[in-house]
């Protein structure tokens, strides 16, 4: 259940206690996304981001171990079978300016990919017109992490909108 707290207005908040349990959030969130989605992911160090698309990377089906792009700051994942859209997973940490990312031509993939972006915040936006962004912030005082999504244009209000009545 991607939001055990019951719907709500967006932006949608569930709280995860655990690297299963975010990971089997972003199993659920793959079921949302399609070829042309751009994701990007908020929170400091160590909250949970690449955890978060290692079940994404799952949920798709895709090939190979979904590790921290950070030190080449892009993978591109392919399905293993079906014809399902391979992964983009990028890390912006390194990266201080819009013209870094134009660099990668992350626009190249998207159309036929889903994009996902650790750090993409105020860089990566105008890869597409609809996406969804994530943030992770863990509490100080346990190990549990709210996970905030906001969806930004009508494809993901829609789409949030649609699992939370789903649940």
């Amino acid at each position: 259940m991607i939001f055990p707290n019951g719907p709500g207005l967006l932006p949608m908040t569930t709280r995860i206690a655990t690297d299963v349990a975010m990971r089997d959030l972003g199993r659920q969130l793959a079921g949302l996304l399609r070829a042309g989605d751009l994701v990007i992911l908020t929170g400091p160090l160590g909250a949970g981001k690449t955890t978060l698309v290692q079940g994404i990377g799952a949920g798709l089906g895709v090939r190979g171990p979904v590790t921290s792009p950070t030190f080449v700051i892009a993978r591109v994942h392919p399905v293993v079978s079906g014809s399902g859209p391979p992964l983009v997973h990028a890390d912006a940490y390194r990266l201080g300016s819009i013209s870094e990312v134009d660099d990668l031509d992350l626009d190249t993939d998207a159309a036929a990919a889903v994009t996902v972006v650790e750090w993409g915040a105020g860089l990566v936006e105008g890869l597409a017109q609809d996406r969804l962004e994530i943030s992770i912030e863990p509490d100080a005082d346990s190990d549990v992490r709210a996970v905030q999504l906001i969806g930004h244009g009508a494809r993901w209000n829609d789409a949030l909108m649609d699992a939370v009545d789903r649940l």
